[in-house]
């Protein structure tokens, strides 16, 4: 199966559907360091940095599979709604006709936010790919029941040029626990008491031990887990663009670092990611597609067929 690749980010949709069996020819997105770090894990593949808003469709080649994450910003609880920049971030999804438009692929999934289809233009947006001749299915998966170690519940809208919905058949993994991807000796630890570590954070940190022992994960906020913490032998929680986790061992604590959190998003250990800028490595990897989640969602597209 010959695919492509919108708005393709670090490349985990790309990887998943290359494991998968599909050739992925062509890839793009807006952003060049995206672009950048696409290609140096898919040398083989086609890139394109633009605005695909403004896409030539056909300088696109041909495919049978279209694969794409347009913007979830717009449509997600974490970043609020209904900002002005949020109607632009909505509008991605508009691309997606458009290249479904020109080529009319026998199939594409969509990944996204669950909420996008609260989205009020989604009844729209999913009537111009039903007059394109598609049926749209709805998957939400969590990535932890794909064996990836950290729970991220997306939306894939599966999109097939056949009379009824293809409701694909995806297994369900044992879940996978963070402790296996924490780097112990490998990074510089803080310790838990220095000068202007907040009354919060030490109460976090309270409280998973209470909860955990002396070795646990946390992130920065002050609701859900962040108000006791989480267990290493369960998965991480949701992987953002932010740098939000930390890990407690003992009487000292530090961030989780890129490669850690490249291996909570199930990418390859072999994976190329930019170098010199952790924030930025965060910020890829917090957008991206886990790997074994689009690898198993293609592998059933492909049996379903």
């Amino acid at each position: 199966m010959i695919a492509v690749d919108l708005f393709a980010g670090a490349g985990g949709f790309t990887t998943g559907a290359e494991q998968a069996g599909a050739n992925v020819i062509w890839a793009a997105n807006h952003w060049r360091l995206a672009v950048d770090t696409h290609a140096a894990n898919h040398a083989s593949t086609q890139h394109a940095c633009q605005d695909l808003h403004q896409a030539d469709w056909s300088r696109v080649p041909h495919h049978d599979l279209l694969l794409a994450s347009p913007a979830c910003q717009g449509h997600s609880h974490a970043r609020g709604r209904d900002r002005p920049h949020h109607d632009a971030a909505r509008s991605t999804a508009w691309a997606v006709v458009s290249a479904a438009e020109y080529h009319r692929p026998a199939f594409a999934i969509i990944e996204n936010v669950p909420e996008m289809l609260d989205w009020t233009l989604y009844p729209a947006w999913k009537m111009a790919m039903e007059s394109l001749g598609y049926t749209l299915s709805p998957h939400t998966c969590d990535a932890a029941d794909h064996g990836v170690p950290q729970h991220r519940v997306r939306l894939f809208i599966v999109a097939s040029r056949s009379q009824s919905p293809i409701h694909l058949k995806l297994p369900r993994r044992p879940l996978a626990p963070v402790r296996p991807i924490i780097q112990w000796d490998a990074h510089r630890w803080n310790p838990l008491c220095k000068p202007g570590r907040s009354k919060a954070t030490l109460a976090r940190v309270k409280r998973g031990r209470e909860a955990f022992g002396e070795h646990f994960v946390m992130p920065y906020y002050g609701s859900g887990s962040g108000l006791t913490g989480r267990s290493l032998d369960r998965p991480l929680g949701t992987v953002t663009t932010r740098d939000r986790w930390a890990v407690v061992a003992g009487d000292k604590m530090r961030m989780l670092q890129p490669d850690e959190y490249q291996a909570a998003m199930g990418f390859p250990d072999s994976y190329v990611l930019p170098v010199g800028s952790r924030k930025q490595a965060i910020h890829l990897l917090g957008n991206a597609v886990c790997p074994p989640v689009a690898k198993d969602l293609v592998s059933a597209l492909i049996a379903a067929a």
